[in-house]
């Protein structure tokens, strides 16, 4: 009778574990990666806010888009290093720094390839800097790729994770949402901008009403701004 009694008491409902709740963005998902894109494009915008005023006295815009202090590359190149380098957080510092630095190295390359076939336009040149490839990237900003990496991989990435999660799933998932759809209008209308300020260095006339529409709310002047350091190839 005792054992009789000691079985239905554990087979009762109220003894049984639940599984815990899956928690906001856990493992390598979507939201996650769209989080690190996010804060990788404030700091990477601040950071080369900060460098700009170090050297040369003065703080000048950084930004890749034209609201807010966000800086794509930046973003796409921590979304990049979480996927790429995610398999080596464990390995020694060496092999994360080695790595680093040629991932960084491509895809510096790449972005300044794809802005330069796809708007016209450069936003750095290292040209005049020893052992660079074609003035899209050198040795020098290898090696800074490589020390974020190394900094992004031990120490900022694990502080990311474990933030990230910690959101309610419920409102963590609308504000993402709410965040992509404002990301994505402020890439469409950058990107429309730039290439319409191209088409106007280019001589391409206004002959619609979006053209007009970015001629008369994002002239040259403005945009110069934004992106001071940004120029057509052979316009200087």
């Amino acid at each position: 009778m005792k054992n009789k009694n000691m079985q239905v008491l554990h087979s009762s409902p109220k003894t049984r574990r639940t599984p815990p709740a899956a928690g906001f963005a856990t493992g390598l998902c979507f939201y996650k990666l769209f989080w690190i894109f996010l804060v990788g494009c404030v700091i990477g915008c601040l950071v080369e806010m900060l460098w700009c005023y170090l050297n040369e006295g003065f703080f000048e815009s950084r930004q890749g888009l034209i609201y807010g202090p966000f800086s794509p590359v930046y973003g796409l190149g921590a979304v990049l290093f979480t996927l790429v380098m995610y398999r080596f957080k464990h390995s020694s510092s060496f092999i994360i720094f080695l790595v680093s630095a040629v991932v960084g190295a491509l895809f510096e390359y790449v972005c300044s390839w794809v802005q330069e076939m796809a708007f016209g336009t450069v936003s750095w040149e290292y040209s005049n800097e020893p052992l660079n490839l074609n003035g899209r990237t050198s040795l020098s900003f290898a090696v800074m790729w490589g020390v974020l990496g190394l900094v992004f991989m031990k120490h900022v990435l694990p502080f990311l994770e474990r933030h990230i999660e910690r959101f309610p799933v419920k409102a963590g998932t609308i504000i993402t949402w709410i965040l992509i759809v404002l990301m994505v209008l402020d890439i469409v209308i950058s990107a429309a901008a730039v290439r319409r300020q191209t088409d106007r260095h280019n001589g391409v006339p206004s002959t619609n009403i979006i053209t007009e529409f970015l001629d008369n709310h994002y002239p040259d002047s403005f945009l110069k701004l934004i992106y001071p350091n940004m120029e057509q190839p052979g316009r200087g």
